[in-house]
């Protein structure tokens, strides 16, 4: 816009008469131009009716600068206003006055006194100052100012600018009327064409009045020409923004009027489901459902789909139940949960009797979650034998964290779809196991037990245990990516919990992602206390007994956990428990007197069990030559095994049987090469075995049996046969055993010595790398064992063997002792492996 500021002459104005003033809220008055105005101010009023009474109808309009003030101050008005006329005065019922304004002219003013003030004039009754009835106006003196408008080449240009831009601006917005419009297109002095523009602009008052404060013609116009730019510009969106709502609003109706004809068409043809229904059924679950933009992005496009597709298509029913399966999957949504140690540890306490160590390290890793309010962390694996409470362990822990239980057995599965599902290109498609269990919970952070994580296998289709790695890596399923879905699924916030029977079969790399927590086997008194504490309880509750009807003494219960079950676990016992209870009631009902007692005692078991079932190790009626006795582990616990060794005239066999594994017969090997590697200490021939044949036999031969831990007992017993020298009977022993005749420890020491206590034994050797264990053995079967800590084979001889002939060094621990040697043959006590002795 060209400034033509300078050099402009100013109006002139003089002093030509007073006039009654009158304020405006929001408005402002141009010359050449007529509006008819609503006033409703009593004061306003009165001006109006005393200017169109004594004034000749004229009075000075002059805008409030605040439209909040009710009885405006002169210096509350602008300085600038607008002479009018008045061409029509309308009483209205309300009071209100409607009056048609005519702009002459601009004039400045300056206040003068209150209307009746001033001698000549009629006095109004006086009222409180400031009252909002106060009829009472002030008088202005006004100083017109009289434009000089000369038709100019600038003047006219601009006028014409004006003209183009107006019929621009009605062209898009169709605000002024055709005959306001005909009449502006014939003016060419550029103030009287700016003024009657601006009294049909729709402008804030305050930009009104900066215009009409304007004085110079040309240059109130070419301002009126920029306003009129910016009004066409925001005319020209509001037409975009209207005209886009308006094939919306028509789009909306066709499809509303052709999804009616549908609606009839599918009624005619007897079909009542509508294919729109569910559409539109899917939209609204869709506008509903909280999900993640991948997610979101994914449903839309496949509704548009689903929108223009035919029901009776076959991928319809595809599309269809994928999206109900994104809509059904709790991606955002989670439950609340809240870490109560104390509560946590009682929780457990009440569910699972003992496993302390399980336990601890269960509330330790609740604990730090607790503290950093992340889940992120290793992932549970709990390793035990059958029944021991792993599955029933992690519903606890769901219990006391307050989060959804959801069980997933993968015993048997070989499929890796079961765990990643099955791509939508194939007929039947659906979810791996996981999104499936995720979907029934209703929530993305439950407590997820993956059961028999260690009975999985592979084929042709994949190895599911491979597919594993992704779910229990806290590094890497926050993006799990289900086949079926194809879309990252957060699995972070999952509380994983594996369990499995053992760990060999496991592959390594899943067992890395996991932290190994390992539940043993219950001791005998344990499994004493749960059968007193939970298991009668229970099966009383379920057989309709009560407390008073039935009461199973503490030797019944010893009895038929050590003659009628063998499992580390309590699942067997909970079953004959059971028997017990119903036969009972079965007594019970037979009586009539169903408030009889029943007492069921050791004596009473074959009558309500049958014959005992199992038989565990017992130490030896008397001391045997070549019969040593030794300790195993197996699934079930700890047992006694005896080792039988036989000598005989051959050509120096070794024969084992009773069904031994590789470890226990490589075992049998090194014993026997420690005992020729002490042969001269032993007091044998040098080639005493060239002559013999060797045969060792661990009876229950249908029992596998495997392990290192034997070798000490199988050194016993070829010495005790060699030498014709009895085993003590109240002795058992457990070890490996080394070429050189050092002991190694071994494991399961905790089961192997409650397996010594039942059998009766006095005396348990033990290899001295495992005194630290014996902390985890309670105390009760400790003090009724006598624990002797070995390392070497020359100190297991002299507590196992009864030397009641003196045949055994006394210096074992010295292979070098030449002396303890030649002492032993001057005594004659080679002994010769053919002899009658030796081969018995």
């Amino acid at each position: 816009m060209v400034n033509i500021t300078a050099g402009l002459a100013q109006p002139t104005f003089r002093n030509e008469r007073r006039l009654p003033l009158m304020p405006l809220r929001e408005i402002v008055i141009f010359p050449h131009s007529i509006m008819p105005l609503f006033v409703g101010r009593l004061s306003s009023i009165k001006a109006v009716d005393i200017s169109f009474e004594e004034y000749g109808k004229k009075i000075l309009l002059v805008a409030q600068r605040s439209p909040d003030q009710e009885k405006p101050e002169p210096k509350d008005l602008f300085e600038l206003g607008t002479v009018a006329r008045i061409l029509q005065v309308l009483r209205l019922p309300d009071g209100t006055v409607k009056v048609l304004f005519e702009g002459l002219y601009r004039a400045r003013w300056q206040a003068d006194a209150m209307y009746g003030e001033t001698a000549g004039e009629n006095a109004l009754p006086p009222v409180a100052a400031g009252a909002s009835d106060d009829p009472r106006f002030h008088m202005a003196v006004i100083m017109p100012a009289h434009e000089q408008e000369q038709v100019s080449s600038e003047s006219a240009a601009a006028v014409n600018s004006v003209r183009e831009a107006l019929e621009e601006y009605n062209r898009i917005n169709k605000r002024i009327p055709p005959e306001s419009l005909g009449a502006m297109m014939g003016v060419n002095l550029p103030g009287r064409l700016s003024d009657m523009v601006m009294a049909h602009l729709k402008l804030d008052y305050r930009r009104k009045q900066e215009v009409l404060e304007i004085f110079d013609p040309v240059r109130r116009l070419l301002t009126v020409y920029d306003i009129l730019q910016g009004e066409i510009a925001v005319a020209s969106v509001e037409r975009s923004i209207k005209n886009r709502v308006k094939g919306q609003m028509e789009r909306n109706q066709r499809e509303y009027y052709l999804n009616e004809q549908i609606k009839a068409i599918h009624k005619e043809m007897g079909r009542e489901d509508d294919p729109q229904a569910e559409v539109q059924e899917l939209e609204k679950r869709l506008a509903e459902k909280e999900l993640p933009d991948e997610a979101r992005e994914r449903a839309l496009n496949e509704l548009k789909k689903l929108r223009y597709m035919s029901p009776s298509a076959a991928e319809y029913n595809i599309v269809r139940n994928y999206l109900d399966w994104i809509l059904d999957l709790p991606w955002m949504s989670l439950k609340e949960t809240n870490i109560d140690i104390h509560e946590a540890k009682n929780i457990l306490d009440a569910d699972h009797f003992g496993l302390e160590k399980p336990k601890e390290r269960i509330l330790e890793y609740l604990a730090v979650q607790k503290l950093s309010n992340k889940l992120k962390g290793p992932i549970l694996c709990l390793v035990g034998p059958p029944g021991v409470g792993k599955t029933s362990l992690a519903r606890s822990v769901a219990r006391a964290t307050q989060r959804e239980f959801v069980r997933l057995s993968l015993g048997g599965v070989r499929d890796e779809a079961e765990i990643r599902g099955h791509r939508r290109t194939y007929v039947g498609a659906l979810p791996g196991k996981i999104v499936q269990s995720l979907g029934r919970v209703k929530s993305s952070n439950p407590l997820f037990c993956l059961d028999e994580v260690d009975k999985m296998s592979s084929d042709f289709r994949g190895d599911p245990a491979s597919a594993l790695l992704e779910v229990l890596d806290p590094e890497q399923n926050a993006t799990f990516r289900d086949h079926y879905l194809d879309l990252d699924y957060d699995l972070s916030k999952v509380f994983f919990i594996t369990t499995a029977n053992s760990l060999h079969s496991i592959p390594v790399p899943l067992q890395d992602r996991m932290e190994i927590i390992r539940l043993p086997g219950y001791l005998e008194t344990e499994k004493q206390h749960i059968a007193r504490d939970f298991l009668i309880p229970k099966q009383l509750e379920a057989n309709g007994l009560k407390v008073e009807n039935l009461r199973i003494s503490d030797k019944a219960v010893a009895e038929i956990i050590n003659a009628y079950t063998r499992e580390a676990g309590v699942r067997s016992l909970e079953r004959e428990i059971a028997t017990v209870c119903r036969k009972s009631a079965m007594q019970l009902v037979e009586s009539g007197d169903l408030e009889s007692r029943i007492n069921v005692g050791a004596q009473s078991l074959p009558k309500l069990l049958g014959i005992k079932k199992f038989r565990h190790g017992e130490k030896e009626e008397s001391q045997q030559i070549g019969a040593c006795m030794g300790l195993a582990y197996t699934d079930f616990g700890g047992d006694l095994l005896v080792v039988e060794t036989a000598i005989m005239p051959g050509s120096g066999k070794l024969n084992i049987t009773g069904k031994l594994g590789e470890v226990m017969t490589e075992s049998a090997k090194a014993a026997l090469a420690y005992v020729r590697s002490r042969s001269a200490i032993l007091g044998l021939r040098s080639d005493f075995y060239k002559d013999i044949d060797i045969h060792i036999h661990v009876p229950d031969g249908a029992t596998p049996k495997d392990g290192p831990s034997a070798g000490i007992t199988l050194a016993t017993s070829m010495v005790s046969a060699l030498l014709g020298l009895e085993v003590r009977n109240e002795v058992a022993m457990t070890g490996e055993i080394t070429l050189r005749g050092r002991v190694l420890p071994i494991g399961g020491l905790r089961e192997k010595l409650l397996a010594a206590h039942r059998g009766q034994i006095k005396t348990v050797l033990v290899p001295k790398e495992n005194a630290k264990d014996l902390k985890e053995v309670p105390e009760a079967i400790l003090k009724g064992l006598d624990i002797r800590l070995v390392d070497n084979m020359d100190e297991v001889l002299p507590l196992a063997l009864n030397d009641v002939s003196g045949l055994l060094p006394r210096h074992l621990n010295d292979p070098l002792d030449l002396a303890v040697t030649l002492r032993v043959a001057e005594a004659g006590s080679i002994h010769d492996p053919h002899s009658p002795t030796q081969a018995q």
